[in-house]
C-alpha cells in the first residue's frame, strides 16, 4: 500500500461512523456502506458535530462518500472495515460478499469486539485475508486498535494493516492468539461480571460500586497496567491477597442473572432510562460530556490531521 490507501467501511453506525472518521481526517479517501438511508444520511452530520467538540476543522466532504451498494463501495478499496451487527451469521455472510467484490489484494479486517477471527473466516475463501481489528469507542479519539491474525491469515497483511494504524495516529498492539473476546474486552468484561455480583449480592448498589472505581483504583489504570501494579508492590504480596482473594470471587460462566432479569424487564440502560442506574435526558448528556472531556484531555483531538 502506499499512502493515500482507499478505505471501505461497512456499516454506518457508532463504530462505522468513527472508523471512517479517524481515516477521512488523516487524508484517506473513505466509502462507507450501510444498506440503511437513513443511517447513511445521519454520518455527515454526526461527524461534524465530533469535530466542533473536538474543536477541529470541518471534514472536506469529497474524503467521504457514502454508499448503499455494497460493491460500489469495496471495488476499489485497499482494505475494507467490517463494522456490522455482532452475530456471525452477519459477519459470515458479509465476508462472503466481500470475497467475491473486492480485489485479490484487499485486506478484509473485522471490528467485532469478541468473536474469534478464524470462526468469522472458517472454509471462506478469503481467510488469509480476514484480520481483526477491534477499535475502541469513540473510534475516532481513542487510540487502541488490537490487531488480531487467525491461523489462516497471511503475516504481510498483519503488518501492513498495523503500518497503516501507526499512520493516523492510532497505537495498534498485535495479539499472539485468536480468542473470543481478545485481551481488552476479556480484562474489561471481568470487571464487569464481577461488579454485578457485588451489586447483586448486595453488598452496594450501582451508584456505589461506580464511585468506587471512578475515584479509587480507575484513575491509576491509566498509568499503571495490572503488570506494573503487581510488579510495583511486590509479587510476594501479591501472592498474599491472591490466596485470600481468589477464592471468594465471581466465577459464573454465564450472564449475570440480575443482568438477565434487568433486559427482560425492558431495563436497557440509556436506551430506556433506567438499568443498574436511573437516568434522566440531564444525567445521560452530562454522562457523555463528562467521558468525552476526559477522553479529549487524555488523547488529544484524535487521530490524523487535514
Amino acid at each position: 500500500m502506499n499512502r493515500t490507501e482507499h478505505i471501505a467501511v461497512i456499516g454506518a453506525g457508532l463504530m462505522g461512523t468513527g472508523i471512517a472518521q479517524a481515516f477521512a481526517v488523516a487524508g484517506h479517501d473513505v466509502s462507507l456502506f450501510d444498506p440503511d438511508g437513513e443511517a447513511l444520511a445521519r454520518v455527515p452530520r454526526t461527524i461534524a458535530r465530533n469535530l466542533q467538540d473536538l474543536g477541529s476543522v470541518p471534514l472536506d466532504a469529497q474524503r467521504l462518500r457514502l454508499s448503499t451498494t455494497l460493491i460500489d463501495a469495496v471495488a476499489a478499496a485497499d482494505i475494507v472495515f467490517e463494522c456490522g451487527p455482532e452475530r456471525l451469521a452477519i459477519k459470515r455472510q458479509i465476508f462472503a460478499e466481500l470475497a467475491k467484490h473486492t480485489q485479490p489484494a484487499t485486506i478484509l479486517a473485522s471490528n467485532t469486539s469478541v468473536i474469534p477471527i478464524g470462526t468469522i473466516g472458517a472454509d471462506l475463501s478469503c481467510a488469509p485475508r480476514i484480520l481483526g481489528t477491534h477499535w475502541w469507542n469513540p473510534a475516532y479519539l481513542v487510540p487502541l486498535v488490537e490487531v488480531i491474525p487467525s491461523e489462516s491469515t497471511d503475516d504481510r497483511h498483519v503488518r501492513t494493516t498495523m503500518e497503516l494504524l501507526a499512520r493516523i495516529g492510532k497505537s495498534p498492539v498485535r495479539l499472539s492468539r485468536d480468542i473470543a473476546g481478545f485481551v481488552g474486552n476479556r480484562l474489561q468484561f471481568a470487571l464487569w461480571r464481577e461488579a454485578q455480583a457485588l451489586v447483586a449480592d448486595g453488598v452496594c448498589d450501582a451508584r456505589t460500586l461506580d464511585e468506587i472505581v471512578k475515584t479509587g483504583f480507575g484513575p491509576r489504570l491509566a498509568v499503571l497496567g495490572p503488570m506494573e501494579n503487581a510488579d510495583l508492590i511486590g509479587l510476594d504480596l501479591t501472592l498474599d491477597i491472591h490466596r485470600v482473594v481468589m477464592p471468594q470471587l465471581d466465577r459464573t460462566p454465564q450472564p449475570s442473572a440480575l443482568l438477565e432479569q434487568l433486559v427482560a424487564a425492558g431495563s436497557l440502560g440509556f436506551k430506556t432510562g433506567t438499568g443498574f442506574r436511573e437516568w434522566t435526558p440531564e444525567s445521560m448528556a452530562d454522562c457523555r460530556r463528562r467521558l468525552l472531556l476526559h477522553l479529549k484531555k487524555s488523547f488529544g483531538g484524535g487521530s490524523g490531521s487535514q
